[in-house]
């Protein structure tokens, strides 16, 4: 069930984050799924570090959409400078 989870936060996660973030990303359900999943990991990891991460169902769907739109910018920033 702990990956189940992990794919629907996941995904939603990455839906909000595109959402969110202006422009067009490529990638359908898969990539949005890894990004959210990508920005889960990003987003708990940096979150535990600050002493700021909980591990209730909004926090970890914030933490994962924030980490999201990290790796997100960080995407777009290399992608518009290297093409």
């Amino acid at each position: 069930m702990g990956i189940i989870w992990t794919i629907v936060v996941g995904f939603s996660a990455g839906a909000l984050a595109k959402y969110i973030m202006p422009g067009k990303d490529p990638g359908g359900f898969v990539m949005t799924t890894l990004l959210g999943i990508g920005g889960a990991f990003v987003g708990s990891t940096i979150g535990g570090m600050l002493g700021i991460y909980t591990n209730s169902l909004i926090g970890t769907l914030i933490a994962a959409t924030a980490g999201a739109l990290l790796i997100l910018f960080l995407y777009n920033k290399f992608k518009t400078s290297s093409g």
